[in-house]
């Protein structure tokens, strides 16, 4: 075959092909171009994203405490929306233009063809009027979603927490994929720390869309549409009617009150006042009422239950008994003399009266400052640190709500790094003997020292959720809290526990709480501060059988008994009760029952 023929053949080929792919052409354009156009116009899908409901919270009776409430969420859809609409949606949500713009220039990529959350919590008339115009507000469309509902007789702001959109840096820093923009994360107590339940999976519809994005179906019938599976429920240990009681006796009171049950670390109450209402952060924030909120001088936001960092005041001194104890500076019988004051490197420190010789039992009756100055500089500041860290000082108890804060226990390596080697004297460790000086303490790990002193060295970590009940399943999980016993002799606690008994059952300085129901046992404690003096208690009850312990912390309230003392045992009778005694009348005046 020659030269020119290969050529013939291979000219004849394309040709032909050329004619095919015409005739092709004017089929698809001409002929069938109805047909085919319909088609085309069916290869849009829109992914339509249902966020689940937030799991509920109940209270250790099983009391709904946290809800969920149904709520309308305007959504655009980038790619669809009408530019030229900009000024006439601005104005039906409520949101500037420039933000609007700005918002919508965010998403990116093929998010651009799904709908996109726009505004939560919006009204019915807003809604309407979207539906009513549908065609006009292309791209413009709603969801109904929901918000949390909270109670109404009480706050527990800084246990619930709340829920806020997300931001970027939580989006940019987050672990997978499941949130994007738009969604709400817990950021704060309960709803941050167990987020990943609560938060529950997602579903999506996925529907074709036409050119002009008209929804034309459900892509395969919805067979392939993936439901959303509701966030797992939270049991708590609060008692909801406890909470309310504890909230109402400190109201208008800056402060804190944490009570928990001893065997188990299960927080039975906690507040921190002043408080703030949780509905504020459950729909769209006003910003004005948010700036109120931060610059509150009071710190409505600020936990005082986890956060603070006060001298804890005389309520030290069985941790200064058991130092003692441990370090082997004392023994359950030994005598110190408390002749009324105690002078040292030149200074007098004083004390509330002179008590002669007495062992520790006596000395926590009646709060004698002069045994526990003595007895500090007798163990020194190594052992002093060593037995308080035992008891969870100078470090985070682990509760399971965000923010915490350590704490302060000083130690030589912080009066070194503060005051420079060789710079502070033994001076300086006379006022930590009474809980003053540097020492700082939180309210959670005074109620859990208080605890371990209750149950005989068990010190377990208080919390509050008892079991996650997932929504789907029914699967129950129960958190695991880490216990750890300090195994001290027996009788070093009964000496702690016998002085603590003294305190109210005795000549101590809280007898005026004592009760002819319950036996109570504590102890006051009054911190010097700049302004007026912080009142503290801590304490438990029954004395024979331990089923709360308490710490009541008013700030700038007074003297131990004065505040802080009445209030710990109002609470710890109302829940021993089973919530059927106040210990209150209406005007804050203490009624209790005493016995001469």
């Amino acid at each position: 075959m020659g030269l020119l023929t290969k050529k013939l053949i291979l000219f004849g080929v394309c040709g032909l092909i050329a004619i095919l792919l015409i005739v092709r052409l004017v089929q698809l354009q001409l002929l069938n171009q109805e047909e085919y156009g319909r088609e085309s116009q069916k290869n849009a899908v829109k992914t339509i994203t249902i966020t689940p409901a937030r799991g509920l919270m109940f209270d250790r009776n099983n009391q709904i405490v946290v809800d969920n409430r149904p709520t309308y969420t305007v959504t655009i859809t980038p790619n669809e929306f009408d530019t030229t609409k900009y000024a006439e949606v601005s104005l039906l949500l409520g949101i500037p233009e420039d933000k609007l713009r700005e918002e919508l220039a965010k998403i990116k990529g093929t998010n651009r063809f799904n709908p996109q959350r726009i505004k939560r919590d919006v009204d019915f008339k807003t809604i309407a009027y979207i539906a009513e115009n549908e065609k006009h507000l292309n791209g413009v469309d709603y969801q109904v979603e929901s918000l949390r509902l909270y109670s109404d007789k009480f706050r527990a702001s800084h246990i619930f927490g709340y829920v806020k959109e997300i931001s970027e840096k939580q989006l940019a820093n987050q672990i997978g994929d499941y949130y994007k923009q738009g969604d709400l994360i817990g950021v704060k107590g309960l709803e941050k720390t167990y987020e990943d339940y609560l938060r529950g999976e997602k579903g999506y519809e996925f529907v074709n869309v036409d050119v002009k994005g008209r929804e034309i179906g459900s892509v395969n019938d919805g067979r392939d549409d993936i439901k959303p599976v509701n966030g797992s429920d939270i049991y708590l240990s609060i008692d909801a009617q406890l909470q309310e009681y504890a909230e109402s006796l400190m109201n208008n009171k800056r402060g804190a009150v944490i009570a928990m049950d001893p065997k188990t670390g299960e927080i039975l109450c906690m507040v921190s006042k002043p408080d703030f209402d949780l509905n504020v952060f459950s729909g769209p924030t006003d910003p004005k009422i948010l700036s109120a909120l931060m610059t509150d001088k009071d710190k409505p936001l600020f936990n005082r239950v986890t956060m603070t960092n006060y001298p804890p005041g005389s309520t030290w001194k069985m941790m200064m008994g058991l130092a003692g104890l441990a370090s082997g500076d004392i023994t359950t019988t030994s005598l110190i003399s408390c002749p009324g004051s105690f002078v040292y490197g030149g200074r007098s420190f004083g004390d509330h009266g002179a008590y002669g010789s007495i062992n520790i039992t006596r000395a926590l009756e009646v709060s004698a400052n002069t045994f526990f100055y003595k007895l500090a500089l007798q163990m020194g500041l190594d052992n002093y640190h060593k037995y308080s860290a035992m008891f969870g000082f100078g470090k985070k108890t682990g509760i399971d709500i965000s923010d915490e804060l350590p704490g302060r226990l000083p130690s030589v390596e912080y009066y070194n790094k503060v005051y420079g080697v060789g710079k502070w004297t033994q001076g300086f460790i006379v006022s930590l003997g009474i809980g003053q000086g540097e020492l700082g303490v939180t309210p959670v790990q005074m109620v859990a020292y208080t605890s371990a002193i209750a149950m005989d060295g068990l010190y377990t970590t208080p919390h509050f959720v008892r079991k996650i009940v997932n929504s789907n399943t029914k699967e129950e999980i129960y958190p695991s809290f880490k216990t750890t016993k300090i195994d001290f002799p027996q009788k070093w606690y009964d000496a702690i526990k016998k002085g603590m008994y003294l305190v109210v059952n005795g000549n101590g300085t809280a007898k005026g709480i004592k009760n002819s129901l319950y036996t109570l046992a504590g102890k006051t404690g009054t911190a010097q501060t700049q302004g007026n003096n912080h009142s503290w208690f801590v304490g438990y009850a029954p004395y024979e059988d331990p089923k709360i312990a308490i710490c009541v912390l008013g700030e700038n309230a007074g003297w131990g008994a004065q505040f802080a003392a009445p209030l710990a045992a109002a609470v710890m009778v109302r829940y021993l009760s089973g919530n059927s005694i106040d210990s209150f009348d209406e005007e804050g005046v203490k009624i209790f029952q005493t016995v001469d």
